[in-house]
C-alpha cells in the first residue's frame, strides 16, 4: 500500500512540475496572462488534491 501512496505523489509532484514547465513556452498573450494562468493551474491542482485526499479518507475509513 505504501508504494501505491509513494507512486501518488511521484505522479503529482511530476505532473505540477511539468505543467509549470510548459507555462514558460508559448506565444506573447499567452505570456502576458501567464500570471492568471498559473493562479488557475494552482486552483485546479488545489482543489484536485483535497478530493484526492478526502475520497482516500473515505476510502480507508470505510473498507480498510
Amino acid at each position: 500500500m505504501g508504494i501505491l501512496y509513494a507512486a501518488i505523489i511521484v505522479i503529482l509532484i511530476i505532473s505540477i512540475v511539468l505543467t509549470l514547465k510548459e507555462t514558460g513556452k508559448g506565444d506573447e498573450n499567452y505570456r502576458s496572462s501567464a500570471k492568471r494562468n498559473n493562479r488557475n493551474l494552482t486552483l485546479i491542482y488545489v482543489v484536485i488534491i483535497a478530493l484526492a485526499v478526502v475520497a482516500l479518507a473515505v476510502y480507508i475509513i470505510f473498507y480498510v
